[in-house]
């Protein structure tokens, strides 16, 4: 088998059964486990999946730039961010995470609600500048371009100090096993302690992050109390979130 097959055999396979194991493919493909992590080191470098370890798992196309992921699912985004929008409770402290699912939540509020959002991205704080009865808590620190957040260790400090009844949590990957991540490491350590300061988290997860992974972990999947994923997503995705005692809300 050639070396461009064997790597479109192990796609297909990540694509079937979600993950792939290499000591599995190298008895398959009767070729030495070296090898096998040399294709699996060339894919994740080309984007195709994301290496764990013992082998790898779909890559989340959701680490795109921002400007590219405001393209991706935009109908599907709204819906969730509609769903997030009526879980916030008049009188409540909600953290609101960076991300363009979370931008599509803020627009979401009805204009007579009266809480507290406390966020560390300044998108979501100036898309809520007129809004006429919400207090906006905004956290500083060095502000990561991508995700156009803040993040380091004066954003972790201010966290702290924080006691919220919800956070809407933006991801690039949810898989059962690999848990929720995303794709740097310090918003991960940013994404953690604000779950941290939180009675509970949700996780808005469209399509693309469901079953995938990204290279740096936030958490296990109890890290979440609720997903809200599409009302189109297959069972076969929601049903080891659901075992595993998340809620998982479809919008």
């Amino acid at each position: 088998m050639l070396t461009s097959q064997r790597k479109k055999a192990i796609l297909d396979a990540l694509a079937s059964d979600g993950q792939v194991l290499a000591n599995d493919l190298s008895a398959r493909f009767g070729v030495s486990e070296d090898t096998v992590r040399r294709d699996l080191r060339e894919l994740a470098a080309a984007g195709h999946l994301q290496r764990v370890h013992g082998g790898a798992l779909p890559a989340s196309p959701a680490v795109a730039s921002f400007a590219r992921r405001q393209e991706m699912e935009s109908d599907a985004k709204r819906r969730i961010a509609r769903c997030a929008a009526a879980m916030i409770a008049p009188g409540q402290v909600a953290i609101v995470d960076g991300g363009t699912t979370s931008a599509l939540l803020v627009e979401q509020l009805p204009a007579d609600l009266a809480a507290t959002i406390v966020t560390h991205s300044p998108s979501v704080a100036v898309a809520l500048a007129d809004h006429p009865t919400l207090d906006v808590v905004l956290i500083g620190g060095k502000l990561f371009k991508h995700s156009i957040v803040t993040v380091g260790a004066a954003a972790v400090e201010a966290m702290s100090h924080i006691n919220a009844d919800v956070y809407f949590m933006g991801v690039t990957g949810v898989h059962p096993a690999a848990g929720l991540s995303t794709g740097d490491f310090e918003e991960a350590h940013v994404k953690r302690a604000l779950a941290a300061r939180a009675a509970e988290t949700v996780v808005l997860a469209s399509a693309a992050k469901l079953n995938a992974a990204s290279a740096y972990r936030i958490g296990g999947i109890e890290l979440a109390q609720t997903v809200i994923v599409e009302a189109s997503t297959d069972a076969k995705l929601t049903e080891p979130l659901e075992r595993d005692g998340v809620t998982v809300v479809r919008a």
